[in-house]
């Protein structure tokens, strides 16, 4: 990777970097065919796209009888992984939950309550990689906030990785079907003779996951929609080249539209980070799609004048995962406030967060992060607000109430104040 000069890059690079879009344009009109047919046609369109997308030829599109058999089948090792991951990521999503709460306000006693959707569907994506973290990371925080019915959607396949189906037995799902892509998002939104629909489909998928989350958004609810994988890793001179260097390679890893970037102020860390990064990529399983990734526009080590400029740059870049990787972290970090999750200091790897250290990895992207955050137990409860007011405290408010109500031109609303007053 070369190094680039944060001060010289035109308006081109700029928007490479700071306008990312996951691509779904492209595939719109295709995924709404998808969407169409499998709302009317059910699982018939289902088995046909299993054909035509994934090349299996799939039987039974429930498969939750599958999921204990594999968790008590893999090996003891990696299901001491699983049930590690789960609890971390249960133990930290119980820590969002919020409280039925009610308090005085002078003759107004008002509140707030929560409680949980009825159902969600979750995507787990196959594909060139299995991920089982993806879906304790849907199902976990979904069964903490109390939701009855958690349905599970995943690629088919010959032999779907058991390890993924053991994830999501110990994350606790519901029902589990073997269908991919737009198709999945479908299902779980529209139901089929099989899949029951669902009140709102979340995780993370490719473009035509996405492009179908947002097909759907109106008829069923959404998370957000997300695109392909980023990093940004804020540094400087005291920052080990080759941390950073592991955490671009990890993250384009992912997906060969992945966005890696590095920011620093330090000209030698800028360097030695690029070198890394070169010679980190050389050899891996994934090496084709990592060199895909890295060669992105949207991918760079960057020199930034000083370390306000850095700031900039991380701010307007809204990375999905942001790490921090410099001396004064917490400081930056308060100067960075769009980014989906955040990662502080050298022994913050972004993988931690991909896997087990317990906050959600299904994260906004493309810039989202100035307006949204990841998924958490607050994506699967409803809120009511909650007001009782006393004959006194209606009497106290009754002027304001009636003024505005009547100059909104809306008599019947003050009408029905005054006549709790009639004699």
């Amino acid at each position: 990777m070369n190094v680039r000069r944060v001060e010289d890059l035109g308006p081109g690079e700029r928007r490479a970097l700071f306008e990312r879009d996951a691509g779904v344009d492209a595939v719109r009109d295709d995924v709404a065919d998808i969407v169409g047919r499998v709302r009317d046609e059910g699982d018939v369109a289902v088995r046909e796209f299993a054909e035509e997308f994934d090349g299996v030829t799939v039987g039974n599109v429930e498969i939750t009888d599958q999921i204990e058999r594999a968790y008590e089948e893999i090996d003891d090792g990696t299901r001491e992984a699983i049930e590690t991951a789960a609890e971390n990521i249960r133990e930290f999503h119980e820590a969002q939950l919020s409280e039925d709460w009610r308090d005085d306000f002078g003759g107004r006693t008002l509140g707030q309550r929560f409680r949980p959707i009825e159902s969600a569907g979750v995507y787990a994506p196959g594909g060139t990689a299995a991920y089982p973290s993806s879906a304790l990371m849907g199902v976990v925080p979904a069964k903490v906030a109390g939701v009855e019915h958690v349905a599970v959607a995943t690629p088919p396949a010959d032999e779907i990785n058991p390890v993924t189906l053991a994830a999501i037995h110990a994350a606790g799902a519901d029902a589990v079907y073997q269908i991919g892509g737009a198709q999945a998002v479908a299902a779980l939104a529209y139901g089929t003779e099989t899949v029951d629909a669902v009140d709102k489909v979340v995780g993370p998928g490719n473009r035509w996951v996405t492009a179908a989350k947002a097909e759907v958004r109106g008829d069923v609810a959404i998370d957000f929609l997300a695109g392909p994988s980023e990093a940004l890793v804020v540094a400087d001179e005291t920052a080990d080249p080759e941390f950073v260097a592991a955490d671009l390679v990890a993250q384009a890893e992912h997906d060969e539209n992945a966005s890696v970037v590095a920011v620093t102020d330090d000209e030698d860390t800028a360097e030695a980070v690029a070198a890394a990064v070169e010679e980190q990529a050389g050899g891996r399983e994934r090496e084709e799609i990592i060199r895909a990734a890295l060669s992105n526009d949207a991918s760079g080590v960057f020199l930034a004048r000083s370390m306000s400029e850095a700031v900039l740059f991380a701010e307007e870049y809204a990375a999905e995962h942001l790490s921090i990787q410099a001396e004064n972290d917490e400081e930056l970090l308060e100067r960075i406030p769009s980014a989906g999750s955040a990662f502080l200091g050298p022994y913050s790897p972004v993988a931690a967060g991909d896997y087990a250290s317990g906050p959600n990895h299904v994260l906004p992207t493309g810039g989202a992060a100035r307006i949204v955050g990841g998924l958490s137990v607050d994506a699967f409860l409803r809120s009511t607000t909650v007001q009782r007011v006393s004959e006194d405290g209606l009497a106290d408010l009754g002027e304001t109430i009636t003024t505005l109500a009547e100059a909104e031109g809306l008599e019947a609303h003050a009408e029905s104040v005054r006549r709790r007053f009639d004699d």
